[in-house]
């Protein structure tokens, strides 16, 4: 994989336990491995065209710019796009993950236009706030 095959932002996220996040975002969430350096604590994951980096904090190099304390990412949510979105908020509130917000439809105004999504927030093991959204369409305002 080339840095031309990725999206120009890919979030990382600093995470406490490499094991626990790696299995919540690919079995909870649906995420696939584009790669991943295990021993390091690092992984870069994928699911329909959105890309994340995971890293364990205290293996090998770190970007912390400060102290970290959970939940981390604090202000600060993560949109994600997707289909099938009430499959997906399913299979989170099954699983036990930390539910921020249930499943909602929000219009959001762009200019004259309202743009729909259907979406939730569920928190990750360290407490970043991750929004998937379903497009609803536009309507005008």
């Amino acid at each position: 994989m080339t840095s031309n095959d990725l999206p120009s932002l890919i979030p990382e996220l600093g995470c406490s336990d490499f094991k626990i996040s790696l299995a919540f975002y690919t079995q909870t969430l649906g995420f696939d491995i584009a790669y991943q350096r295990p021993e390091e604590g690092f992984a870069m994951l994928k699911r329909q065209g959105a890309y994340v980096m995971i890293d364990e904090i205290g293996i090998g190099r770190s970007w912390i710019s400060g102290v970290m304390e959970k939940p981390y990412g604090r202000g600060i949510n993560i949109q994600l796009e997707t289909t099938h979105v009430d499959e997906l908020y399913a299979r989170v509130r099954d699983s036990g993950a930390h539910i921020f917000m249930p499943m909602e439809e929000k219009w959001y105004r762009r200019n004259d236009e309202l743009l729909g999504n259907r979406q939730f927030i569920v928190q990750d093991p360290d407490g970043y706030l991750l929004r998937f959204c379903e497009d609803l369409g536009r309507k005008l305002a």
